[in-house]
This record gives structure tokens, sequence and C-alpha cells, in this order.
């Protein structure tokens, strides 16, 4: 006979993702089996999320998750999802250098050396396992104080949702200088500058994998839709970085053309692999 309990905890929105949840629900997430974190902002880059799952606790967070988004993204073949998935991942791995360009101007290179990179499923099977639902991404954290470029943010960002104008953001050294493109740009700079300068750390290398997805403004779903890219700003603790910022935000990058060392793997928002 198997026995199950179930408790529901109501917590006050968060300002921003990555910011810590209250001290009690913290200690509870540790105490189960699985936590679902359907919350208004994110969970997956808190020590919260990360010392529960250190326990063996699974965890799914579902960050600014709808009804539309559920049914749309859910019903996706997760199995095919995972091995395209898995795919990026390892290429990934073996790389030195990503570089990335776009018609509206994306010129940038990731130096991707010192950490590993991460497939983002959707299947949570295994204690200890976390992971945004829906899913469908691999990602990594560049190596920390080397990227350099211009990015263009064209599609949505973190907690702005879709853009009307593109942001331009000069990155050197590993952290953003420069934000152009009116007042998304300006809302987007002064929100990272709340938390000062680390909260301008490249924190996030992403590649979206989830033929379900739209981009509908919701970074939950944006960042997954198959054939965009994304790049975070702030913290990378849980991608093996340094950075323990509470703010972690993501732009996304529609039709990027990506190589890894000398080799394109992405033209245009189509997968050549």
């Amino acid at each position: 006979m198997y026995g199950r309990s179930a408790q529901l905890i109501t917590m006050r929105p968060a300002k921003v993702n990555g910011e810590e949840p209250p001290a009690p629900i913290a200690q509870l997430m540790s105490l189960y089996d699985v936590v679902l974190c359907p919350t208004k902002m994110s969970l997956t880059h808190t020590d919260a999320r990360r010392d529960a799952c250190k326990t063996g606790t699974r965890i799914a967070t579902l960050p600014g998750i709808s009804k539309d988004v559920f049914l749309r993204t859910l019903q996706a073949d997760y199995n095919k999802i995972a091995e395209r998935t898995i795919k990026m991942k390892k290429l990934l791995d073996k790389a030195s250098i990503a570089h990335i360009t776009t018609q509206l101007g994306t010129d940038l290179k990731l130096p991707i050396q010192q950490f590993s990179a991460i497939a983002s499923t959707g299947l949570i099977l295994e204690k200890g396992k976390g992971g945004n639902l829906p899913s469908g991404e691999a990602f990594m954290a560049p190596d920390e104080g080397k990227t350099s470029g211009q990015l263009v943010v064209d599609a949505s960002i973190a907690g702005t949702g879709k853009l009307q104008n593109p942001i331009i953001i000069d990155i050197e050294n590993g952290s953003a200088i420069k934000f152009r493109g009116g007042q998304e740009a300006d809302q987007f700079e002064k929100m990272l500058g709340e938390y000062g300068a680390p909260a301008f750390n490249v924190a996030e290398l992403g590649v979206g994998s989830n033929e379900a997805a739209i981009i509908t403004g919701n970074i939950l779903e944006d960042e997954k839709v198959f054939g965009t890219i994304h790049i975070a700003f702030g913290n990378n603790i849980g991608m093996g970085g340094t950075n323990n910022v509470s703010i972690h935000c993501d732009g996304v990058v529609t039709k990027p053309d990506m190589w890894l060392d000398e080799k394109q793997i992405i033209k245009n928002g189509k997968w050549l692999i």
C-alpha cells in the first residue's frame, strides 16, 4: 500500500525571477518527494530549489504557467524533445566557443569550456532532478568574464514580455555594459541595475528544442521555442557558476545563426544537425 499526502502552500509573488522564497517555504521544499512550483516568478535559479534537489526532491518549476501554455506545450512528445535536446547538449559540451549572429545585428561570441551543458528534457524521473515544465532546452553558463559582442533580443524578455522593439545590448568581458532600444531597453537595464553589477553578468546560453512552443511573451514558453536561442543575465549558480545574485533574466532571440567552433549548427533558426 502506498501512502500519499499533498500540501498546498501560497506565498506573495516575488519581484523578479530568481528571488528566494521565504525561509519556511524553502525548508518545506526539502521535505517532499515531488514539488511543483506554479509561481508568477521563477524559482528555478534559487538556493531553495537547488538545496531541495540535493535532498532528493524532484522539482518542476512552472513560472507564469497559463491554461493555454499548459494545454499547448505539455502534450508535446517529450521523448522526441529529449532526444534532440541531449544531442544539442553533447555538441555544446564538445565545443570551445559559440558564435551567434542574426540579421538584426547580433554578433556575440561566448567561450563555453568552463562548464558543462544541461539538457532540460521535461522528463523529471529521478530523485534530485529538477527543471521547467514546459521544457525543451539545452543550456549552459558561458565561461565567466569572457563573453563579448552585441546581442539583439527581438522576441521577449523575462519580466517584460513580448517586445515592441528589439533591445540592443553591448557586452564586454562577460557583462552587459550598454542598452539601446527605447523604453523597454531602459526598463530592462533598470531592473538589472537594482541588483548591482553582478546582475549584468552573462549567465546563460540556451537553445530551445520544443516544437510545440510558440512566442507569446511568456518567457517560460518563449525560451523553449524550437529554433530560438536565449541569453540570460544574473545568477549562474545552478549551471556551475559563481555569481549568486538574486535575479536571473532571459532574453529570447529568433532566427539565429549559431556556430560551435567552426561548424554551423543553426541557420536562420533551422537546426542543421
